[in-house]
């Protein structure tokens, strides 16, 4: 939901975008506090009031850690993290009340905090949780060393992390292989690249991506799906079993990305997306 606030919907016109991604079977939000310059939640929570049934079908999910330089926060003299129990918990409490909600379904921790002490977000997790405020818990953009700190402290649901075939690292820095090993599927942000895939990048690196979306293309065309469906089903047949996240707000682009989860790709098929996207063969 990062984008809605460029959307220009009105509240209606939102609540009908959420009902249409719902009858696609797409039932998570994805949001954090900060997300619209701290407006997001509460434009998605307008909409939600329109129609408050919605809720016990859907899955929320925020964010929080990270404190923007803001007019609506003149307190934040620089940008930083801010993983303590006391932010956590405040935060958690300014989203329910933004998104009109008795409590989030999934709470993470935006980014790894040079500061965090493992304890005490694992002890002010518990504390939300056993308030009724929050159902799970998790991390996005954790290495392996910081989920598995974290995860040995109380359990986390995800690890949210950017992944492409423009954006390789979790596949081979050991997130992915960390994921699978415990059974926690990540969640995938910025699968199409931010729209890179669909363009031609940089100048430096414009002819890499026009072969790599060659051999998207070739082979979205012998499987007769959309360019986009194809990336989506390609990740999503990694073995950790992410869930991608779209940030689209048409519902057409939300549509190829669940047409993903109605094939899968031959293993020649997924090789060569990944030889393309890694410029060489595999040795």
């Amino acid at each position: 939901m990062w984008r809605m606030t460029e959307w220009g919907m009105a509240p209606a016109q939102r609540l009908a975008f959420i009902e249409q991604c719902m009858d696609l079977g797409v039932t998570s939000f994805d949001h954090a506090d900060i997300y619209g310059d701290y407006g997001v939640e509460t434009l998605f929570g307008e909409a939600l009031a329109l129609k408050p049934s919605l809720r016990d079908s859907m899955q929320i999910v925020s964010k929080c850690g990270i404190k923007l330089l803001s007019a609506k926060h003149p307190s934040h003299t620089i940008q930083h993290y801010d993983t303590t129990a006391a932010h956590i918990t405040a935060s958690a409490e300014t989203s329910l009340r933004a998104l009109r909600t008795d409590y989030l379904d999934l709470l993470l921790i935006h980014r790894p905090d040079p500061l965090m002490d493992f304890d005490e977000i694992a002890g002010a997790f518990t504390r939300l949780r056993e308030q009724g405020k929050v159902k799970h818990f998790g991390v996005s953009n954790f290495s392996r060393h910081q989920f598995e700190a974290l995860n040995r402290r109380i359990a986390l649901a995800t690890n949210q992390v950017e992944f492409s075939p423009l954006h390789l690292a979790p596949m081979f820095d050991e997130t992915f292989d960390g994921l699978q090993d415990v059974g926690v599927a990540p969640m995938i942000w910025s699968p199409l690249g931010g729209g890179r895939l669909f363009s031609g990048g940089d100048a430096s690196d414009a002819e890499a991506h026009a072969r790599l979306r060659a051999v998207i293309q070739r082979v979205a065309d012998d499987v007769q799906r959309p360019f986009a469906s194809v990336v989506f089903a390609w990740i999503m047949q990694l073995p950790c079993r992410p869930v991608p996240l779209t940030g689209s707000g048409r519902i057409a682009a939300i549509a190829e990305a669940v047409a993903a989860t109605e094939f899968t790709l031959s293993r020649t098929q997924w090789f060569d997306i990944l030889r393309a996207a890694r410029g060489h063969e595999v040795a």
